[in-house]
C-alpha cells in the first residue's frame, strides 16, 4: 500500500470505515447540526488531503480520524474539538487558507486550527539555541485563548507517538524525548491521567526498547498470576460492598511499565521486589444523603477490615485534591500470598475526572462555585506568558518547573502570606519577597528557630531571612532552590560574575601561550577543552580565571603524543568514524562535516585522524552495551549520553535537530569507568573474596574501593575498569552469590549539567 501514488478501492474502504468507527461512537454529539458539521469537516479533510500518505504508507487521512476520536472518546471534548482535530493538518500542508476555514465553520473553530498550526521557523533571535522551545511556548500562548488547543495538541502527540515506529531513529528520540520531557507532565497537569501513562510507556519504549521489553515479557509471564490475585482479593470486597448496598465498580490491573521502572530506579530494586505492582479501583455511585467523602472512608474502613494496610501508603487527595482536579482515597494494603496491593477509592464523579482531565473538572466546577488549584495554575501560567523571558530555553525549564508543584503556605514575620512550591527552600522564600534579599541571604529563622538557608519548608512555617552586604549568590544554590524566580536570579548574578572570570582567564591564556610561542586558534582551543574536560571555549576561561584550572601541564598537552595501542580511559576524548559515501548526509549547525542521519554514527576505538570524533558525558558515564544517544553540540563534537540520562532528555526536547542515532562498535580496546554498590553481612574474608572474583576471575582492574562496617553490615562503592556493559553485569552476578553478599547494583547516578551556560 505504500507503494501505491495513489488511493485506490482499498485505501478509500479504510478512510471510510475509520471514519464510520468516529461516527458511530460519539460521545456529547447526538444533534444534527453536529453530526452534520462533522461530515463537512471530514469531506473538507479528506478532499485535502487525498492521495497523501504517511511516512508508513498508510492514507494520511487516518491521522485526523484518530486525533478526533481520541479528542472525543478519550478526552471528552465535543463537535468543535472534533471538527478542529480533523482539519487541525490542512491549513499547514495544504492550500485552505484559515480565511476559508472560518468562512465555513466560523471564528471559534478558525481560532483553534490558527492555534494548532505548526510555526515554520521564523524565530531568528540570536541568543537562542532552540527553535523548538520557542514553539513551545508560543503553542502554549493559547492558553490564553482556549484550552482545547493545548487538549487537541496532546492527543495529536499520542497518535503520533503511538505510530511512531515508521521514524528513523533520530526522530524517534527526538518525538520521544520532547514527550516525556514536555507532553506527559503537561497531560498529568491537566488530568489526563490515562493518556500521561501512555505517553510515559511509549516515550520510555523508544528511548529504552531493551528495558522496556525486559518489564513488559515480566508483566506478560505474571498475567496470569496477576489475574488469579485480583480474583482472590477482590471477593470478600465484592461481598462486603453488596452487603452494604453500595453500588460500585471493581477493577483490577498492575501499574504502567514506565512507573514500574521508575520505581525500581528510585528504590534501587529489581522487578520482583516491587510490594505494589497491582492496583485495584473502586469506583462507588455516590447516595444523595451522604458526601462523597464520608463514603470514601466507610469503604477504606471495609477494605481495611478485611485486610492490614501499610500505614505510610495511605493518599488523601480527598481532603485536598491534587492541582490537576483529582480526588481519591489510596490505600495500600496485604492481599493474598502476601503481596502488597494499592486500592484507588473513587466517586463516578472523581473517576470521570481522572480519566477525562480538565474538561470533566470544568463540567463539575460549578458545584461548589470554588475556584480549584487547576484554575490557579492556569491564571499563573498566563501571568508567565504575559512576561516571557528573553531566552524560550530558560522560559521552557520555568515552565516545565511549574507542571508538577504543589503549594505550600508560609508566613513573613508580620504576618503576611506567601505561597510556594511544595520542597522550596528558605532561600526560595527569600527571593520570593526580593531578589536583593535572596542575593544577601546567609541564614533563616523558621519558627523562630536559626536555621541554613537550603531548609526545606513546610506549610504554616514563619519565615525570617538574615543578610549580610558580603554574601553573594553560589552555584551550589541552584542545587536546592526550587523556583524558577530564584534559579534566574541565581544564574544571572552568576552570569554578571562568569563576565569578568572569563576575561582574566583569557589574559591569562594569551600570557601563557606567548610564553611557548603560540596564539589562541579553534585547534588549540580545542586540545585545552577536552584535556581539561570542559564543554565550550567559555568554560575553559572561566575555569583559568576562577583558578580551577592550572596552565601548568598546558605545554604537555599542545606538545603531547596520542596514547599507544588506541587505549583510552573514560574522560579521555575518543576517536569514531562515520560511514563512508552516506547516502543522505545532513549537515548540523556548528559541524566541521556532513553527517549521514540515516544510518546510526558507529563508536569505534580511538582511531587516528578519524572523520568525525565523539565525547563520552561526564553526566551519566555510558559504556558499552548501554542504550544511548548522540547529541552534537554547536562546536561539532558528538556527545554521547544515556538514553535515560535527563541532561539527554533536556537536550532531545530543547534540540531534538541536533540528536543522531548512534550505535557501539568498540571491541574489547577502551577501557570506561562503571561503579558498584555492595552490601551485605560482615564476615573475615568477605572483602578477600570479592577482589579476587573481581580481579582474579573477571580480569577487571579495580581503580577506587570504599568500604565500611558497622554492626555487623557492610556497604561501599567500586569503581572498576571494564569494556563492555555485558561484563559488568557477569561480575554483579559473581558477587551477589557470594555468601553473606545480600545487594549488589550499578550506580547510576547522573551530574547535573547547566546547558544555559554553554
Amino acid at each position: 500500500m505504500g507503494n501505491k501514488d495513489f488511493f485506490d478501492e482499498e485505501d478509500i474502504k479504510l478512510i471510510n470505515d475509520e471514519y464510520a468507527s468516529l461516527i458511530n461512537n460519539l460521545v456529547r454529539c447526538n444533534t444534527p447540526e453536529d453530526r452534520e458539521m462533522i461530515e463537512r469537516a471530514f469531506n473538507i479533510a479528506n478532499e485535502a488531503h487525498w492521495n497523501m500518505r504517511r511516512k508508513s504508507g498508510i492514507p494520511y487521512m487516518l491521522h485526523p480520524i484518530a486525533v478526533a476520536k481520541i479528542v472525543n472518546q478519550e478526552i471528552g471534548l465535543g463537535t468543535k474539538s472534533i471538527v478542529t482535530a480533523l482539519m487541525h493538518d490542512v491549513v499547514e500542508d495544504t492550500d485552505y487558507t484559515i480565511q476559508e476555514v472560518e468562512k465555513n465553520f466560523g471564528p471559534k473553530i478558525a481560532s483553534l486550527i490558527d492555534g494548532l498550526t505548526k510555526i515554520s521557523g521564523t524565530y531568528n533571535k540570536e541568543n537562542s539555541s532552540s527553535l523548538q522551545a520557542e514553539n513551545f511556548r508560543k503553542m502554549l500562548l493559547t492558553l490564553s485563548d482556549d484550552l482545547r488547543v493545548i487538549l487537541i495538541k496532546i492527543a495529536d502527540r499520542l497518535h503520533n507517538m503511538r505510530t511512531l515506529d515508521s521514524m528513523p531513529d533520530n526522530k524517534k528520540m527526538k518525538i520521544a524525548g520532547e514527550t516525556i520531557y514536555l507532553y506527559a507532565p503537561l497531560a498529568h497537569r491537566l488530568g489526563l491521567f490515562a493518556i500521561k501513562s501512555e505517553l510515559e510507556d511509549l516515550s520510555f519504549k523508544y528511548r529504552q526498547p531493551r528495558i522496556y521489553e525486559e518489564i513488559s515479557l515480566k508483566l506478560k509471564h505474571s498475567e496470569k498470576q496477576f489475574v488469579s490475585l485480583i480474583n482472590k482479593f477482590s471477593l470478600p470486597i465484592i461481598d462486603k460492598l453488596s452487603e452494604d448496598n453500595i453500588k460500585f465498580d471493581i477493577s483490577g490491573r498492575p501499574k504502567s511499565i514506565f512507573s514500574i521502572w521508575k520505581k525500581m530506579q528510585t528504590k534501587n530494586i529489581p522487578f520482583e521486589e516491587i510490594y505494589d505492582v497491582l492496583a485495584v479501583r473502586i469506583v462507588f455511585e455516590p447516595s444523595p444523603n451522604i458526601s462523597e467523602k464520608t463514603q470514601c472512608w466507610n469503604i477504606y474502613t471495609i477494605i481495611t477490615d478485611t485486610y492490614t494496610p501499610k500505614p505510610d501508603r495511605l493518599r488523601d487527595w480527598i481532603s485536598r485534591p491534587k492541582p490537576n482536579g483529582y480526588e481519591a482515597l489510596h490505600v495500600t494494603v496485604m492481599g493474598p500470598k502476601g503481596k502488597w496491593v494499592e486500592v484507588q477509592i473513587r466517586s463516578t464523579r472523581m473517576d470521570e475526572i481522572a480519566e477525562r482531565g480538565v474538561a470533566a473538572h470544568w463540567k463539575y466546577k460549578g458545584e461548589n462555585g470554588q475556584e480549584g488549584e487547576l484554575d490557579k495554575w492556569i491564571k499563573k501560567i498566563r501571568m508567565m506568558l504575559e512576561n516571557p523571558l528573553e531566552d524560550p530555553v530558560e522560559f521552557l525549564d520555568e515552565f516545565k518547573m511549574n507542571l508538577f508543584s504543589n503549594e505550600i503556605m508560609v508566613f513573613t514575620p508580620k504576618g503576611t502570606l506567601i505561597s510556594l512550591p511544595k520542597e522550596a527552600t528558605a532561600l526560595d522564600f527569600a527571593y520570593e519577597i526580593h531578589t536583593e534579599i535572596g542575593n544577601k541571604a546567609i541564614g533563616a529563622k523558621i519558627n523562630f528557630k536559626l536555621l541554613p538557608i537550603s531548609t526545606t519548608l513546610n506549610s504554616g512555617d514563619q519565615v525570617e531571612i538574615i543578610t549580610s552586604d558580603i554574601a553573594k549568590p553560589q552555584k551550589e544554590w541552584l542545587q536546592f532552590t526550587k523556583t524558577s524566580k530564584a534559579k534566574e536570579a541565581i544564574k544571572d548574578a552568576l552570569r554578571k560574575e562568569n563576565v569578568n572570570h572569563i576575561q582574566k582567564g583569557m589574559s591569562l591564556l594569551e600570557s601563557k601561550l606567548k610564553e611557548i610561542n603560540l596564539v589562541p586558534n579553534a585547534e588549540i582551543l580545542k586540545k585545552l577543552n577536552a584535556a581539561y574536560n570542559v564543554m565550550s571555549k567559555e568554560e575553559l576561561y572561566s575555569g583559568i580565571g576562577i583558578g580551577t584550572i592550572d596552565l601548568d601541564n598546558i605545554k604537555k598537552i599542545l606538545k603531547g603524543q596520542p596514547t599507544k595501542g588506541g587505549i583510552s580511559f573514560l574522560g579521555i576524548k575518543l576517536g569514531g568514524t562515520k560511514k563512508e559515501e552516506p547516502a543522505s548526509p545532513e549537515k548540523i549547525e556548528g559541524s566541521d562535516k556532513p553527517i549521514d542521519t540515516t544510518v546510526p554514527f558507529l563508536l569505534r576505538e580511538n582511531v587516528e585522524n578519524a572523520a568525525q570524533s565523539y565525547e563520552i558525558a561526564s553526566c551519566c558515564k555510558p559504556i558499552p552495551g548501554d542504550e544511548v544517544m548522540g547529541y552534537v553540540s554547536p562546536e561539532g563534537q558528538i556527545i554521547i549520553h544515556k538514553s535515560g540520562c535527563p541532561n539527554a532528555i533536556r537536550l532531545m526536547s530543547n534540540e531534538g535537530n541536533r540528536i543522531i542515532a548512534v550505535k557501539w562498535a568498540i571491541h574489547k580496546l577502551v577501557l570506561f569507568v562503571a561503579k558498584i554498590s555492595i552490601t551485605g553481612i560482615d564476615r573475615i574474608g568477605i572483602l578477600n573474596e570479592i577482589t579476587n572474583i573481581i580481579s582474579s576471575e573477571a580480569k577487571v582492574n579495580i581503580t577506587k574501593l570504599n568500604l565500611s562496617a558497622e554492626d555487623g553490615i557492610f556497604k561501599g562503592t567500586i569503581e572498576l575498569y571494564v569494556h563492555h556493559a555485558r561484563d559488568l553485569n557477569n561480575l554483579i552476578f559473581k558477587i551477589s552469590n557470594i555468601d553473606g553478599i545480600e545487594n549488589v547494583q550499578r550506580i547510576e547516578s547522573f551530574e547535573k549539567i547547566d546547558f544555559d551556560e554553554e
